[in-house]
């Protein structure tokens, strides 16, 4: 099963893409206001309304064997402490041995944000790079949860 916290996500095309050739589930977990997609293999979930409803949605759900995209740090660590593989929009895959490291600075970059009212934030444009590096990575993810579970 591929898990997307679809809110935000901007990679939803290229994650049913990759679920429609593998021929794996994809439920897309949202607050609402996505279209639903004909694509059987396709589950569109809504959740209340409220902070991180989608994302303990998915916490609670996903597992060995299931691939979760998401931007959320957080919401990434307990799916990955729950055995899932996890990976972010723009390929990058948060694991055990880098999980750790990524709540670290997420938590930092948040202190220095409140430090400084005037800090600009914001990285790079996601761009079209991110999105071939990402269909790459679902790919290689999804076939690789997919020996795990035999």
């Amino acid at each position: 099963m591929i898990w997307v916290d679809a809110d935000a996500c901007p990679v939803k095309d290229e994650a049913e893409r990759v679920a429609t050739r593998l021929r794996v589930p994809l439920s897309f977990v949202s607050n609402g206001g996505l279209r639903p997609s004909a694509n059987p293999l396709v589950s569109m979930v809504y959740v209340a309304q409220g902070p991180d409803e989608a994302d303990k949605y998915i916490a609670d759900r996903a597992g060995p064997g299931d691939v979760v995209v998401t931007n959320d740090i957080p919401l990434a660590a307990k799916c990955v402490a729950a055995g899932a593989r996890v990976l972010r929009p723009d390929g990058e895959a948060l694991t055990p041995a880098n999980i750790g490291n990524v709540l670290a600075t997420r938590d930092l970059m948040a202190d220095l944000r409140a430090a400084d009212p005037f800090r600009q934030g914001g990285g790079r444009a996601f761009s079209r790079a991110d999105r071939s590096h990402f269909l790459d990575a679902l790919d290689r993810a999804v076939r690789a949860a997919g020996r795990e579970n035999g």
